[in-house]
């Protein structure tokens, strides 16, 4: 079993500037330094006299980040496997480096001892100060398992779903009100006014700006955001007042529970991967966007209240109680978080119409417009 964590943890401040102190270099930004001497010392402010003797890179896959596969030799196997995957900013662009260190304080600070839905995570590092911002997890390499990678464009079928709200449920029930979320000081608020993080319309205005007039996604569109595009980000805008006015409990949120961020293991059960955006907020974020975009259409309009009562009902095994009333209208509300994420998609990796389909005929359906002033 791995040492635990809780001697060698920082104080989850701002002011966390490195995940193990007493580590004398910098997190290397440049691939071409990650090698078994790199990782044997990397790993020792952990797992000390740990032994590296050999690291083979299996694959390499780009991207915002950079995840390297490696087969290691010399370490006891029960510390750690033979088989692990690397997960760094290795992409030679600094824009990835704070959701990278995001997700690194997520896996040291906020892991230990709770039920979620996440990989194991072996080593969790960062660099985040003057000189730059740079994050790195050592995880369990999942790919011979014999589940499956998501992706957005493969609906899955509704009982595989019931599964994933099951484990969105678990995830959200183990840090219901917890006062970790608050002490953590670097875990954003979702949907709050004093970060752009989670206002992508803002960060990419030129990309909705032309995306919002392509015919193929127009003819998507409600009828009530069609020829004014604007009004979507007035529904935003509102459901973020909505949302930051909200006095419930808070709990931790993936934040981007899409399928292509999540992975279906063999027993039916599912994990989420790329906690990059984690947040602290309430349950609908996660809920609506992994509910209404994971399934068919047809699925959905059979199933997702009978979803929504399974979410519920796992909710209610761990305490807390929430009517079907309410789950419901904050179900129907949060599509626009669903419709202003995928208008943002810039992944090559991820199709963005299959998904924007969903979500538009979502909202159609679910007369989503008669929550907002627009």
């Amino acid at each position: 079993m791995p040492p635990d964590r809780r001697a060698d943890r920082m104080s989850t401040s701002k002011g966390t500037e490195r995940g193990f102190p007493a580590r004398a270099q910098r997190l290397p930004t440049d691939l071409a330094a990650v090698d078994a001497g790199w990782l044997q010392g990397v790993l020792r402010n952990r797992y000390p006299g740990i032994t590296i003797t050999a690291m083979e890179v299996v694959e390499i896959i780009q991207g915002h980040t950079t995840k390297v596969r490696v087969a290691v030799s010399g370490p006891d196997p029960a510390v750690l496997p033979g088989q692990l995957c690397l997960k760094s900013n290795w992409s030679g662009s600094p824009l990835s480096g704070e959701a990278n260190v995001n997700e690194a304080r997520f896996y040291k600070d906020l892991c230990e001892g709770l039920q979620l839905p996440a990989p194991h995570c072996f080593y969790a590092d960062w660099d985040d100060d003057a000189q730059g911002k740079q994050g790195l997890l050592v995880l369990e390499d999942m790919e011979g398992w014999d589940g499956k990678f998501g992706t957005s464009a493969e609906p899955i079928t509704l009982d595989q779903a019931m599964r994933g709200v099951a484990a969105l449920a678990t995830l959200h029930a183990s840090t219901w009100g917890d006062p970790r979320l608050d002490e953590a000081g670097w875990l954003q608020r979702a949907m709050a006014p004093d970060h752009a993080g989670d206002d992508y319309w803002a960060m990419m205005a030129d990309h909705y700006d032309k995306v919002n007039r392509l015919p193929e996604r127009v003819a998507m569109f409600p009828a009530w955001f069609a020829d004014n595009p604007q009004k979507l980000r007035d529904a935003w805008l509102q459901l973020c007042a909505h949302d930051m006015a909200d006095t419930s409990p808070l709990c931790l949120v993936h934040g981007d529970a899409h399928l292509g961020n999540s992975y279906g293991l063999g027993d039916g059960g599912r994990l989420f991967l790329d906690w990059q955006i984690v947040r602290k907020g309430h349950p609908w974020r996660d809920y609506s966007y992994f509910a209404a975009g994971s399934i068919t259409i047809a699925d959905r309009r059979a199933g997702e209240r009978d979803l929504l009562k399974h979410y519920l009902a796992v909710l209610a095994t761990h305490g807390i109680a929430i009517d079907f009333d309410t789950a419901w209208t904050e179900y129907r509300r949060w599509m626009v978080w669903g419709l202003v994420s995928w208008q943002s998609n810039i992944n090559p990796k991820e199709a963005t119409l299959p998904s924007l389909e969903r979500f538009c005929v979502a909202a159609k359906d679910l007369k989503i417009d008669e929550l907002y002033d627009v």
